[in-house]
């Protein structure tokens, strides 16, 4: 059995499933996070108000942290993952998890890139809506005719062969759900995120969030770690450049399960709240078998699952 372990972007509900979490890592959870962030994950996390947990400035470095400590948990119990891999916002949680950047630098970057994508989604409001039974070519389709109207719409994530993203102005997504079913699609889901993430919307994030990653020592990876951008793993060497990219450029997760799928991988196991990146991972690799740990708790009974498989 060769195994990828998949990491979770924001978006995730991870309300109400970390208090495990923080009773196993308050050496991580608070100890280490809250002088790097000035604010308590822990009091963020439990009590909210639900505008900050929707706010990317905070949304961002909770979702790292809690997931990096559930990683530090549980991956002892799993067998040795052949591959990492994120979405979006859990790429930084895998490379932090393949040793590539401690923890700390890891927080240091998330919370400036959350304050970055905060404030260039302020400068130019957007958003993303999930296309539902559309493939990519008519994603794309759908996209090119909302441009011909005069939109500026993108497709920001390529989540499954199902399942694609688009994002744009609010203009463009008013467009995209009055005209989308017409076009091929089945339905779109308007998504809780504070702009078009992965678009060039966002450019105005690249600068800031490179001159945090132009700070961190980037470490060879103890684990392979495929990134969203280019479907491949991560080269150290130019890997600053890379994660800065990824906040303009699409997320290509389908393409890089296939990568994986294509190299013996036959176990994905998402880890972190939800089940988001396993529903990914069924619906692009459908032969896989695909198990969950969304809370600590889950870990003995997808042990005893993978234990099966061998």
């Amino acid at each position: 059995m060769s195994l990828a372990v998949l990491f979770p972007g924001q978006g995730s509900q991870f309300v109400g499933m970390s208090g495990d979490v923080f009773e196993a890592r308050p050496d991580l959870l608070i100890d280490r996070a809250e002088p790097i962030l000035g604010w308590s994950l822990e009091e963020v996390c439990s009590d909210g108000p639900e505008e900050r947990l929707k706010d990317t400035r905070y949304a961002q470095p909770i979702l790292y942290a809690v997931v990096y400590a559930m990683w530090l948990e549980v991956h002892g119990d799993l067998p040795h993952p052949a591959f990492l891999a994120g979405h979006s916002l859990g790429e930084y949680t895998a490379l932090a998890a393949a040793g590539v950047m401690s923890f700390e630098d890891g927080l240091r970057v998330v919370a400036a890139r959350g304050a970055a994508m905060a404030d260039a989604a302020a400068r130019r409001p957007s958003g993303m809506a999930a296309l539902l039974g559309a493939d990519e070519a008519t994603a794309r389709m759908i996209v090119d005719a909302c441009n011909a109207s005069g939109g500026g719409a993108t497709l920001a994530n390529l989540n499954s062969p199902s399942e694609l993203v688009v994002a744009g102005s609010e203009a463009d997504l008013e467009w995209i759900t009055d005209h989308a079913r017409d076009l091929g699609a089945r339905r779109v889901v308007p998504l809780q995120v504070a702009g078009a993430f992965h678009t060039p919307f966002m450019d105005s994030a690249v600068a800031p969030l490179r001159s945090v990653l132009d700070q961190v020592e980037f470490a060879e990876p103890q684990i392979p770690v495929v990134g969203n951008t280019e479907a491949v793993p991560h080269d150290v060497s130019n890997l600053a450049d890379t994660l800065a990219r990824q906040v303009t450029e699409p997320v290509r997760f389908a393409a890089s399960l296939r990568y994986m799928a294509g190299r013996g991988v036959s176990t994905f196991v998402h880890l972190g709240p939800g089940t988001v990146t396993a529903g990914m991972a069924k619906r692009t690799v459908p032969d896989a078998h695909v198990e969950s740990i969304s809370h600590l708790e889950d870990v003995a009974h997808v042990v005893d699952a993978l234990a099966h498989l061998r």
